[in-house]
């Protein structure tokens, strides 16, 4: 990384020898000292060579102060001149979806703020695992980093026996960008206007009643899990290739319900091709003012949501993370930026690396627990 020193070698074209060359004129000159002691004493004054010694003096001095000042090259911060070069950003998702549009959207906005060119490169497969293993094996530079959510950071260690990367000793958090709430939607086939009157029609069926979702393991899944848990109803799974053709199956009659987020369900519900029952937050979405949350409804505890964030390599300086963080911090509340976001269906947050960590933390024990009482597993 340019500005950074390699141990034992000087500084490229500053004119400063390296520091073993120093550590040599500096042993020269104490025995060169204690040589000319030892004439001092045993000869006369008149054969003692002031001129000399002034000379191995001087270059003594020198070395020291070089010595002095090659630690301060040697620490210099890594974050000096960053970002100097291109910024890969990896999302572990085809382009087209939520968190492509977030990565793109963010993205325009850093490269403005930073005057280098963000790269984003679709990398979908294994339940965000491609994407997020190719990032942990990423040199820690600050230029490679990856959108991780939920599912990437959460979910997966708790629903995989083997993975091909550990979120907590392989990726570091940046910051938590936005949220995504689930809400739960119905086919307009379904005659339950409420929750309430949901869990009655589901309750009244002998054999339950199915539900689809964007994917095994997918926020949109677990959150559904969540609702059925502190329901008790009998609710059966139905995994998709994503959210929209789960969606088109709700709105078509072929299943009864899902939870989607407003990002990907936004046109179905405002088309009126879905009926949004209630929102899995903490309060009413500005973009759906007459939808109410499960808590209204008695269900406060029904809150998830698909969180995405930025992760990058573990052993990346903190001094560039930091650095990284307020850039995205300042791009995403910039108000372009956040009404674009809040008009797509995202509730932008902008956190710290700390409070992004503390925030997995929780998450991992409050969703680990579900996965665990209710076996489930992808392998």
């Amino acid at each position: 990384m340019a500005g950074i020193l390699r141990a034992g070698a000087g500084r490229p074209g500053a004119g400063l020898p390296g520091l073993d060359e120093l550590r040599i004129a500096y042993r020269l000159y104490a025995k060169q000292k204690s040589c000319s002691s030892s004439r001092i004493r045993r000869q006369p004054v008149r054969s003692y060579r002031p001129q000399s010694y002034r000379s191995v003096l001087a270059l003594a001095c020198t070395a020291l102060a070089a010595l002095a000042i090659a630690p301060a090259a040697h620490a210099a911060d890594p974050a000096d001149g960053y970002p100097s070069k291109p910024i890969r950003w990896v999302v572990p998702y085809a382009a087209g979806g939520g968190s492509d549009f977030l990565a793109r959207t963010v993205g325009q906005g850093l490269s403005a703020r930073v005057g280098q060119t963000i790269v984003v490169d679709n990398k979908p497969g294994g339940n965000t695992a491609i994407g997020a293993s190719e990032t942990a094996r990423s040199a820690p530079d600050g230029y490679t980093m990856v959108s991780a959510d939920n599912g990437t950071l959460v979910f997966n260690p708790a629903l995989y026996k083997t993975l091909s990367y550990d979120p907590v000793k392989d990726l570091a958090p940046v910051t938590l960008m936005g949220r995504f709430p689930m809400i739960l939607v119905v086919g307009p086939s379904v005659q339950a206007k409420t929750v309430e009157e949901f869990i009655a029609l589901a309750k009244s069926r002998p054999t339950g009643l199915d539900y689809g979702s964007a994917g095994a393991g997918s926020p949109h899944h677990l959150a559904m899990e969540l609702f059925k848990v502190e329901t008790k109803l009998n609710l059966v799974h139905v995994p998709y290739r994503g959210a929209a053709p789960a969606l088109a199956d709700v709105a078509g009659g072929q299943i009864p319900a899902m939870m989607v987020d407003l990002a990907a369900g936004a046109g179905f519900i405002k088309g009126g091709k879905v009926r949004a029952l209630a929102v899995a937050h903490s309060q009413r979405l500005p973009q759906l003012p007459d939808v109410p949350t499960f808590a209204e409804a008695g269900l406060p505890n029904v809150q998830a949501a698909a969180l995405v964030g930025v992760s990058v390599p573990a052993a990346t300086p903190p001094a560039v993370i930091d650095k990284l963080n307020k850039q995205l911090v300042a791009t995403l509340n910039d108000p372009a930026i956040r009404g674009k976001l809040v008009d797509f269906g995202i509730e932008p947050v902008a956190n710290t690396p700390k409070e992004y960590a503390a925030l997995l933390t929780t998450e991992r024990t409050r969703w680990n627990k579900l996965i665990a009482d209710l076996g489930i597993k992808l392998d």
